[in-house]
């Protein structure tokens, strides 16, 4: 994106004529509106909080809240149980937040939260075309000498989202990291800025279980160096990352930036030179991580953040030779059909951009797409491997390519109904093989 020309300002004066306290910045929301709200780690705490206690007083009422993945501090906030009367939560992606509110009060579940189906690379344009936005808070980067603000760890929607919202207002929040990419954020763009210091949330992995160990073994051994690498969150990827620290000239192009890539990054597995878009540079629309990984991600000009719409659109992905998807799906029926985002009666999750990266990988020249799962669940008791989903299709048969658990891989791309059956059958636990067969 061209960054627009400005006539000459003293910026300084511009931002300081725009400070103000998050109260008053959160006295600009106004009833029966629709705001969007800055995701995970780029969640804007003070301005939560005031927006939180406007809606408590009952000045603030019928808010219509938009946003992918929140966290604690939408949690302790705008999205409070005994608030939920105010604020309608319009998510397009559930976390361990919603699925909390609905286990608690799993006779308002309908009520509760508005789950709203979307691509995560479909939610700029929704945002943009089909909600009129009154508003957009989030937090971003300290501005630079040139009044340019940035949005960190959050380009995803959210710099759609600032630009289509009748009011933008901001948390500027000096921890969070400077990033380089599209999307730098003018202080003339801006209706109100709330200056906080505030400690960005941290999301750590933990050790892998052996099941993980075991499939990312499996995973590992099928890329090659040169490869162009999505992963996403989670043991499994970090244990996959762990076994690729010998490879060559690995590209990243990503959706979901974490310490377990910028780990390959930092020990000169990941040069990016062989990416045909955005050569020598990581690609990716939003990060989750710890401290010393958003202290490595500030100012770092091998990193490039760009709009969710580009980074996961599946032409874009395929640009690159040699992309490998990895990603995790809760349930995988017997033609290799996948449901990564329902369980047991209820969302689970979201679509995100499981399917993007799937068809983006598998139009790679020399791409591959691997759908990875533990076989069971429930600590042995439950099979993911099933004659039939139980909940939507995330990701459907026809463009399945690799299926991965513990007992080891299928290609499923070519094999008639019958094959694909005989073939995830030999991926699940042994206990549930018979049982499946007999399904058939």
């Amino acid at each position: 994106m061209a960054v627009r020309a400005l006539p000459a300002m003293d910026v300084q004066e511009l931002y300081r004529s725009k400070l103000m306290s998050a109260q008053d910045a959160a006295r600009l929301l106004v009833a029966d509106s629709d705001v969007a709200m800055g995701m995970a780690v780029a969640e804007p705490p003070a301005l939560l909080a005031a927006i939180a206690r406007r809606v408590e007083t009952e000045d603030l009422s019928a808010l219509r809240l938009w946003y992918f993945h929140s966290m604690t501090h939408a949690a302790s906030s705008v999205l409070r149980r005994d608030l939920l009367d105010r604020v309608r939560p319009h998510c397009m992606f559930l976390s361990s937040v919603e699925r909390g509110l609905m286990k608690n009060d799993p006779a308002h579940c309908d009520e509760l939260i508005e789950f709203v189906p979307t691509a995560f690379s479909a939610s700029p344009q929704l945002l943009r075309e089909d909600v009129a936005l009154d508003a957009c808070v989030t937090m971003v980067s300290p501005m630079g000498k040139h009044g340019y603000f940035t949005f960190g760890t959050a380009n995803d929607y959210t710099s759609v989202a600032a630009r289509s919202a009748r009011k933008l207002i901001v948390e500027v929040n000096p921890l969070m990291p400077r990033v380089f990419g599209e999307s730098p954020l003018h202080v003339s763009e801006i209706d109100a800025i709330v200056e906080k210091r505030s400690p960005l949330i941290t999301v750590k992995d933990h050790a892998a279980a052996p099941e993980d160990e075991a499939i990312a073994r499996i995973v590992a051994e099928m890329i090659d160096d040169g490869a162009c690498l999505q992963m996403g969150i989670g043991n499994l990827p970090a244990a996959v990352c762990s076994r690729l620290r010998s490879r060559r000239d690995l590209g990243i192009h990503t959706e979901l930036l974490t310490p377990a890539l910028a780990g390959l990054m930092q020990r000169g597995a990941v040069t990016n030179r062989r990416k045909a878009t955005f050569p020598g540079r990581t690609v990716f629309t939003f990060a989750m991580g710890d401290t010393a990984f958003y202290e490595w991600l500030d100012d770092n000009q091998a990193i490039y953040s760009l709009p969710v719409d580009i980074v996961n659109d599946p032409r874009h992905i395929a640009k690159n030779d040699n992309v490998v998807s990895v990603n995790a799906t809760l349930q995988v029926d017997l033609s290799g059909a996948c449901n990564s985002e329902h369980m047991m009666g209820h969302q689970y999750s979201g679509s995100g951009g499981q399917l993007d990266f799937v068809r983006g990988a598998n139009a790679s020249k020399g791409g591959i797409s691997i759908i990875a799962c533990r076989s069971t669940a429930k600590d042995g008791t439950v099979s993911r491997i099933v004659p039939s989903l139980e909940g939507p299709v995330t990701t459907p048969r026809n463009d399945v390519h690799w299926i991965v658990t513990e007992f080891g891989a299928a290609n499923l791309r070519g094999k008639s109904l019958r094959q694909r059956a005989e073939a995830m059958i030999a991926l699940a636990h042994p206990h549930f093989r018979d049982e499946l067969a007999r399904s058939l």
